[in-house]
């Protein structure tokens, strides 16, 4: 990653709702969630969170899919991947050398949360 990527990614980081409509599609996985479910779980207007999520999906921290009349944002892991490994990059370095560097990665498993309690949405059109 560039630096000018993970100076665009931390911005957008950088403000309350952003960091948590984030950390919810994080922590939902790759299946991502419904826009009026993130509006009502981070309790915002669509309008709002519209902007806010188009400042996430700018810096590569999102992505969108169309399923019939809804739209899904899902966090892009690889970008957060590749923004945890440029912080850390030479960690402990100065101590240890590069060997210590710590290795961190989130990598979701293929079946939704969803999927796992039955519950499923509509089927795509």
């Amino acid at each position: 990653m560039k630096t000018d990527s993970a100076v665009t990614a931390l911005a957008a980081l950088a403000q309350d709702t952003r960091l948590a409509v984030y950390r919810l599609l994080v922590q939902q996985g790759p299946s991502g969630m419904a826009a009026g479910e993130i509006a009502t779980a981070v309790g915002t207007s669509p309008a709002t969170l519209s902007f806010h999520l188009k400042e996430l999906s700018h810096a590569g921290l999102v992505s969108s899919r169309q399923e019939g009349r809804f739209v899904y944002y899902a966090a892009n892991f690889d970008a957060m991947n590749e923004l945890i490994a440029f912080l850390t990059e030479n960690c402990c370095a100065a101590d240890c050398g590069p060997t210590c560097a710590p290795v961190v990665a989130c990598r979701p498993v293929g079946m939704s949360q969803r999927a796992r309690t039955g519950r499923t949405r509509a089927s795509k059109a």
